[in-house]
């Protein structure tokens, strides 16, 4: 409403009777009027409030009011304020001709005409209050116009996260259906084959050293779909902040080592060999089946992409820090890929065929995260990859233990 926008009005007269009397003139309710007795006065005003007119008496001692409005039309805070003259001095002076040659918007001579002054002082009153409003408009659809484009660019992101989570879904899928299908194929086949021999009441395919290989071949084969199945829990697990961490003291490097030993049938079909450097025992409270589970990614990282290299792990304690470090001479990472490796459902090589989710990395990074430690790589391309695991040493240090 423009009535509500509050009209500043400024008088300048050397005489206080001629200002009591204007002043009664156009005061009213929605306005406020600002009283000077010199063109000195006036400036002050004029730096401290934003007026909708100002009436300035001609003459006046020192400055009269055709300087003061010169002073006013140099100045950008007051340059565009209306002024309005007003002399007791005659027609025949021409005040009225220098006055608009001064930038005033109208002279008014005394006596003033009540009506006069009321009617032109409302009309530039209402100019104001119609520019004012007209502002308020532009600076509203300047911040609606702000608001649209920033709005656009927040929709153009979530269709552009959108669109990366579709294909991630679809990668993902088609990960999975390949690395089910694969355990899924040998279980199958192996089935099948034993139906055959069954048909054929071939009694000599069931000796006891064959049925050892055929439940080693099947334990093999679910461990892996586990695996897969676990990886995806862990990875929902995650997301709802329900990733259990149950702390309790033992040695990382007894831990380790059993590990490896563990690990000796797929070092040797990956044709490759193991080192562990280990000088003392590093003890420390942490999840041992979730520490566990972060080596035992980065070990088959390494045989993955190791290209039969030898593998060194080292175990160590550093200024109350225990670290774990797996390195291989394989392939690589290079520094753009050394950036993502650690997301969801990334894997190092996009060109080679390779196994797993790509989830492997990132649920190590959260374990370890849990812990309050970190997990870190240090690669060039054909120059292999180190990976370290850092975990506090100290027993009360903060875990984000959660239960499922």
């Amino acid at each position: 409403m423009l009535s509500t926008v509050q009209a500043k009005l400024l008088i300048v007269d050397d005489l206080p009777e001629n200002l009591l009397a204007l002043e009664a003139l156009i005061r009213r309710e929605d306005r406020i009027v600002y009283k000077a007795l010199s063109a000195d006065e006036a400036l002050s005003l004029l730096l401290q409030h934003e007026f909708a007119l100002a009436i300035l008496d001609v003459q006046m001692p020192g400055m009269n009011g055709f300087e003061l409005a010169e002073l006013m039309r140099g100045t950008e805070k007051t340059k565009n304020i209306p002024i309005v003259f007003v002399s007791a001095a005659g027609r025949e002076l021409n005040y009225a001709f220098k006055g608009y040659e001064s930038g005033a918007v109208d002279f008014l001579h005394k006596p003033l005409d009540v009506h006069a002054v009321k009617s032109k002082v409302n009309v530039f009153v209402d100019l104001y209050r119609q520019s004012k409003a007209m502002k308020h408009q532009v600076e509203a659809l300047e911040q609606s116009r702000r608001e649209q484009e920033a709005l656009l660019k927040q929709l153009q992101n979530t269709q552009n996260e959108l669109e990366q989570a579709v294909r991630m879904r679809d990668d993902f899928m088609s990960i999975v259906a390949h690395e089910v299908r694969t355990p899924l194929n040998g279980l199958i086949l192996e089935t099948q084959l034993r139906r055959m021999h069954l048909a054929r009441d071939n009694a000599a395919a069931f000796t006891l050293d064959k049925m050892h290989a055929m439940v080693d071949r099947d334990e093999r084969q679910i461990k892996s779909l586990i695996r897969l199945i676990e990886d995806m829990l862990d990875v929902s697990r995650i997301r709802t902040g329900k990733l259990s961490i149950r702390p309790s003291r033992f040695d990382l490097v007894q831990l380790v080592n059993n590990l490896l030993q563990n690990f000796a049938p797929q070092v040797e079909a990956a044709e490759s060999s193991v080192t562990l450097t280990a000088e003392q025992p590093v003890v420390g409270n942490w999840d041992e089946f979730r520490i566990e589970q972060v080596i035992s990614n980065l070990l088959t990282n390494a045989l993955r992409y190791g290209a039969k290299s030898q593998i060194d792990v080292r175990v160590y304690n550093q200024h109350g820090q225990a670290w774990v470090e797996v390195q291989d001479c394989g392939i690589g990472i290079s520094e753009e890929n050394q950036q993502r490796i650690f997301q969801q459902f990334e894997r190092v090589s996009a060109k080679a065929v390779v196994a797993g989710l790509g989830l492997g990395l990132f649920i190590s990074e959260q374990i370890v995260a849990a812990h309050g430690g970190s997990i870190t790589v240090e690669s060039r391309i054909g120059e292999g990859a180190l990976f370290r695991v850092c975990l506090p040493l100290q027993e009360n240090s903060p875990i984000n233990a959660t239960s499922e």
